[in-house]
């Protein structure tokens, strides 16, 4: 990830540790889609106990969810980035403020 936003030059790091609560985005989106490929398996395809079906659903679930993996990261950093972030409908005009969390010396640089 960029250190800021090549746009609008919005830092990406926060503060240290920022982006730990990221798990629990990426958490909530693979139960999401975990919970939607069970439903659209069950509703095509069915459950039944005579064969294996429910193991299959497993493995395609699986198999869904580590391609999924790169955008499943980016987008649950967008995600939390958002909700700390809000958006300034006059960025062109007004430059990013200095973040006042960010101690340039326990930064990963």
């Amino acid at each position: 990830m960029p250190d800021e936003c090549p746009v609008c030059g919005q830092p990406m790091e926060i503060e240290v540790g920022f982006y730990y609560g990221t798990g629990y985005v990426s958490y909530a989106l693979t139960v999401a889609i975990s919970v939607a490929t069970f439903v659209a398996w069950w509703v095509l395809l069915g459950f039944s106990i005579d064969d294996n079906s429910l193991y299959y659903w497993i493995a395609a679930n699986i198999a869904v969810l580590v391609g999924m993996l790169p955008w499943l990261m980016r987008l649950s950093r967008s995600i939390w980035l958002s909700f700390f972030v809000k958006y300034d409908p006059n960025w062109q005009s007004q430059p990013t403020p200095e973040n006042e969390r960010i101690v340039k010396e326990f930064m990963h640089k």
